[in-house]
């Protein structure tokens, strides 16, 4: 393709990209270092026949004027990003100082705003990326197996997640797992106490996420699977076969490798969703055990009074940590590309 129509070609995507992913970052990063004007108070002096008082009122006039002047606020640099709200690093150096021990350490680390959400955010992450890839290929395994007038049925089985509304699926398992529910009184019956309650339970609560991520996002592992299943070399698995391998040593040695940058593809997209985890929290209505960091941000934004440099931070340092856990998925698929470019 001639540079001249290769670049009249990728101009609408490039502009788009800068308009609605580079902008909108750009002024995330600007509103983070600023914060909102702090209003202007006078003291006012007032004197009658009994003497004389002095008040302390708003100056709307030059509050609004500061404001106009700059309207991206005081610039504060770095503070937002290590204040108690996020980074807190003057919390986290009493606390390695003052701590009794690194279990007190990590507890009271935990207790801050931020690192309580980067944690449940990081496990949902790695507990739900690799199950729900990994359920989406034995799925898919499974409806390839079977004879092919039962394919459609299994298929529109298995799409059922994907299809409902990730609001209404995550309040269908919570009115579930209520005390009055299907799941809710078997787990009453296998833990023996009918006084439990997942709603009220921090672990539960957070296994309850973690299983509707891992069902809701399985589908999309499956079509992919499943799709690349029927790319799988058939004369490969009849050598295999004829060779005397069993059907495990088939998926291992022949279909899982075939699969594998499938895999990778994968393993990116989950990783950035499952990073910004948000609805079952909500749906859930988790926020008192659990608390993401796309909650952070919808919490700082809530409200009578929005802080937007507060979001606008953690917006940042979700990003950030996006990159970081992309990061080896990225290198390993640089370095196989790598090598069979050399």
């Amino acid at each position: 393709m001639k540079h001249r129509t290769f670049f009249w070609f990728f101009l609408p995507s490039a502009a788009a990209m800068f308009l609605f992913i580079a902008l909108p970052i750009v002024s995330v990063l600007m509103q983070s270092v600023f914060a909102p004007h702090q209003q202007v108070v006078r003291e006012v002096e007032n004197c009658s026949v009994f003497g004389c008082t002095k008040t302390t009122t708003v100056d709307l006039t030059a509050t609004e004027a500061l404001r106009e002047a700059e309207p991206l606020g005081r610039f504060v640099g770095g503070s937002i990003y290590t204040d108690r709200n996020h980074l807190a690093f003057s919390e986290v150096a009493m606390l390695a100082s003052t701590a009794d021990g690194i279990a007190a350490f990590l507890n009271g680390l935990l207790n801050l705003p931020f690192y309580g959400a980067l944690l449940f955010t990081l496990t949902y992450t790695l507990v739900v990326t690799p199950l729900s890839i990994l359920l989406g290929f034995v799925v898919a395994l499974a409806v390839n197996a079977v004879p092919r007038f039962l394919r459609g049925p299994m298929i529109f089985v298995s799409l059922l997640p994907m299809i409902i509304t990730p609001l209404v699926g995550a309040l269908i398992l919570f009115w579930m797992v209520d005390a009055r529910g299907v799941l809710g009184a078997l787990i009453q019956s296998l833990a023996g106490d009918p006084n439990l309650s997942v709603k009220a339970s921090t672990p539960l609560m957070w296994a309850m996420l973690m299983v509707y991520g891992i069902w809701s996002s399985a589908p999309f592992a499956f079509v992919v699977y499943y799709a690349g299943l029927q790319t799988v070399p058939q004369d490969t698995l009849e050598s295999a076969m004829i060779d005397g391998a069993s059907r495990w040593e088939r998926i291992r040695y022949v279909i899982v490798p075939h699969l594998l940058p499938l895999t990778t593809f994968m393993a990116l997209i989950k990783i950035m969703d499952n990073f910004r985890v948000f609805e079952p929290i909500v749906s859930f209505n988790a926020s008192a055990h659990a608390q993401s960091l796309s909650y952070f941000i919808y919490s700082d934004l809530g409200g009578e009074t929005r802080l937007l440099s507060s979001a606008a931070a953690t917006s940042v340092l979700t990003i950030l940590g996006v990159i970081v856990l992309l990061s080896p998925v990225l290198v390993r698929t640089w370095k196989t590309y790598g090598r069979g470019a050399a």
